[in-house]
């Protein structure tokens, strides 16, 4: 692997000043799970019935376009302001957000906060990973080589050693060792198409490619990829996350479904979504191993609960379109970029 160390830039952060959104009771009424073409038997059986959760959903107003969101430890959010060449951080407690520049050309698409606390951003108008230190908020920039041009870059994962792995959808995805500065690029087994990408609690690596259909698991010492095809052709796997189990969990884009991939036995469950249109984006497996969805199509987050294949729906702001969510236990966060919001959603 080349040896890249980041090239650094530092700031003053410009402040913005938001208001907080009207507090909003989820009042979807939960819908039964429709199944999909494969069997839609409960992903697992409930040992007993357990007490219904309530929610909360609340939105923050923010001074630019999201993409991407992910809270951090110290209670702040942080969220890619995608036409600003900017990272925007969020202070939940007043409702106040700022802008922390990137770089000229900056196009900011995914952001993740990794096991050093800082947050981690794919960035295709730079064609680089983005390191931004959530203490003095320094900017690091490491570039992709230079034979790599273009690659669009979409998302990131940590795995169990502090290797950081990305996807490009023009066909490659890579890693970069934070300790050292190396990075690695690979060409993705069937060309356009890598998206979103996951570690497992073990520290293996999954990703989702969108224009190929498919999920690959990355051998994370060799930096091979396998491809895994789902049940359903041409579904438009999107995004993946992997649940406390290591059960591999899709949102499938052209499908409108939630596929369920089990890496122990090599089987596969799909569900279709709530609706007539529906357009799974984004996936996220919450600290309960609830599934949540974002629906592009019917502009709601959907929970979908394994134990008994059924969702709940929360609907966004009426443009919200949310494109990805993240959380952390009782929260789960989304990234209203048609509303300039952010959503929350609490566990009461």
């Amino acid at each position: 692997m080349g040896s890249l160390r980041p090239a650094r830039l530092r700031f003053m952060p410009a402040p913005a000043t938001i208001l907080i959104g009207v507090l909003l009771i989820a009042g979807c009424t939960a819908l039964p799970a429709q199944p999909a073409a494969t069997p839609a038997a409960p992903a697992t059986q409930p040992a007993a019935a357990a007490a219904v959760p309530t929610y909360s959903v609340q939105e923050y107003d923010l001074p630019a376009y999201p993409h991407d969101v992910a809270p951090a430890p110290d209670g702040s959010v942080w969220w890619t302001a995608q036409g600003a060449e900017a990272l925007g951080r969020l202070d939940p407690g007043s409702g106040t957000s700022r802008l922390i520049p990137l770089g000229a050309g900056s196009r900011p698409h995914g952001v993740i906060v990794g096991p050093d606390g800082g947050a981690w951003v794919t960035d295709g108008g730079l064609n680089a990973i983005v390191r931004v230190d959530p203490d003095s908020e320094a900017v690091d920039v490491y570039p992709l080589p230079a034979d790599r041009p273009n690659a669009n870059l979409n998302t990131a994962a940590f795995d169990g050693n502090g290797v950081l792995w990305f996807t490009g959808q023009n066909g490659i995805y890579g890693r970069l060792d934070p300790a050292s500065g190396e990075m690695e690029v690979f060409d993705a087994p069937r060309g356009r198409g890598p998206y979103g990408i996951t570690a497992t609690p073990g520290g293996g690596i999954y990703y989702a490619s969108l224009a190929g259909s498919h999920i690959a698991r990355v051998d994370i010492e060799s930096g091979a990829a396998t491809v895994i095809e789902p049940p359903t052709p041409n579904q438009g796997a999107r995004r993946v996350w992997a649940d406390s189990q290591g059960i591999i969990w899709v949102s499938e884009w052209n499908a409108g479904q939630v596929g369920r991939y089990d890496p122990v036995t090599g089987s596969w469950q799909e569900w279709k979504l709530p609706g007539a249109a529906p357009r799974a984006y984004a996936v996220y497996v919450d600290d309960q191993d609830m599934v949540w969805l974002s629906d592009f199509g019917a502009n709601t987050m959907v929970r979908f609960d394994p134990a008994s294949a059924s969702f709940e729906c929360f609907p966004q702001s009426p443009t919200g379109n949310v494109r990805q969510i993240l959380g952390k236990p009782g929260e789960v966060w989304g990234a209203e970029s048609g509303a300039n919001k952010l959503i929350v959603i609490r566990r009461q």
